[in-house]
């Protein structure tokens, strides 16, 4: 039971899941709104949602590999994640993102990445290739207001895969299904903070990939 609830503070933490995400999951998957009301079983329940979402612990994330350090290196991180739930990369794990640094710079390692020039190198190739491979809209707007954050970029990129030629403007099933995963009747999407969308591009990651897996 403890190991449960520690993997549960761990994944919440892991994927930028605050206080109200995790009454939104719990009560999502248990009907219960905290831990202390949960069973071993409902407990295990939100730890499996957790994974679903893109929780990885620390023994299969870092495969034995040094934990990823340096000024930059959470910012890499994070355009990583994002290339896997859209499904330009295949593998999620920073050995994988370390050998990208690597190509890009000649330098072994995110810890070494110290120098602006060198990291803006390797985020603007990582957002030239999901602009490229997935069209995600980075810098750009076109007049909605919800998608100044790179979130909702990434998640609206995502829902255009899953559903080719939808319009930006009715963005049909959208709204509800962001809702949805949110766990709220309706989610004004101007309003979505950054770790809300980070839960949502969790969950339509594990779609895309599985579409792209079908070979859809």
């Amino acid at each position: 039971m403890t190991s449960a609830i520690a993997a549960i503070h761990t994944g919440c933490k892991q994927l930028g899941i605050d206080e109200d995400g995790r009454r939104t999951i719990y009560e999502r998957i248990t009907g219960k709104p905290s831990l202390t009301l949960m069973s071993s079983d409902e407990k295990d329940a939100v730890v499996t949602e957790l994974r679903r979402l893109g929780f990885t612990s620390a023994d299969r994330r870092t495969n034995g590999q040094q934990k990823l350090t340096g000024k930059f290196a959470k910012k890499l991180q994070a355009l990583w994640i994002a290339a896997w739930n859209l499904g330009v990369v295949e593998k999620r794990d920073d050995k994988a993102l370390t050998a990208f640094v690597k190509r890009q710079t000649g330098i072994d390692h995110t810890r070494w990445l110290n120098y602006p020039d060198d990291a803006r190198a390797v985020i603007e190739a990582l957002k030239s290739w999901l602009r490229r491979e997935a069209g995600v809209s980075f810098g750009n707007t076109n007049g909605q207001e919800w998608l100044a954050a790179d979130g909702a970029k990434i998640a609206w990129a995502q829902w255009r895969i899953l559903h080719p030629g939808v319009s930006l403007i009715v963005r049909k099933g959208f709204d509800e299904e962001v809702s949805s995963i949110l766990g709220v009747r309706h989610a004004w999407l101007a309003d979505v903070k950054p770790k809300e969308w980070q839960t949502v591009m969790n969950a339509f990651g594990e779609r895309v990939r599985a579409a792209r897996k079908a070979g859809k």
